[in-house]
């Protein structure tokens, strides 16, 4: 298993990026193709990765995350997408991407990693508080901007 950052951008790396993203959904629904120009944005960018695991040339899980900076907060990770392929899952890939985003944040400087799990993600829920993770008490909010 090889666990690396997204490099650069192939057609081929967005389709199995969506495939996966397709999985993560409750709904299962595909909301159509990701830019190409995120993909180059998140590779420019010194506070945003996408961390691939890999083997045998297919990407088998991905992470998506960012630093997040307030006067209050100082430095965080956010995680926003995490997910490993269903045919794979159990079988420590999803162990190994955690570790690899633990190792990314702190070489980002970050205090802590932060991350939402919906209801009815049980599964997902017993991962992250089997890899030390908290229930941190909180609402989330969004406000569409478009």
């Amino acid at each position: 298993m090889n666990i690396t950052t997204l490099k650069e951008y192939t057609p081929e790396i967005a389709q199995r990026i969506r495939e996966l993203l397709i999985q993560l959904s409750r709904s299962g629904k595909d909301k159509g193709e990701i830019p190409e120009s995120w993909f180059k944005d998140v590779i420019a960018s010194p506070w945003h990765d996408l961390l691939i695991a890999e083997e045998d040339g297919k990407i088998l899980g991905i992470a998506t995350l960012s630093v997040v900076m307030g006067a209050g907060i100082k430095k965080n990770a956010y995680l926003e997408d995490f997910v490993t392929d269903t045919t794979v899952r159990g079988k420590g890939i999803g162990s190994q991407l955690w570790d690899a985003m633990i190792e990314w944040s702190q070489e980002k400087g970050c205090q802590n990693l932060e991350f939402t799990c919906g209801h009815g993600r049980e599964t997902a829920q017993e991962f992250y508080k089997h890899h030390g993770a908290e229930v941190y008490d909180t609402n989330f909010f969004r406000k569409s901007l478009t």
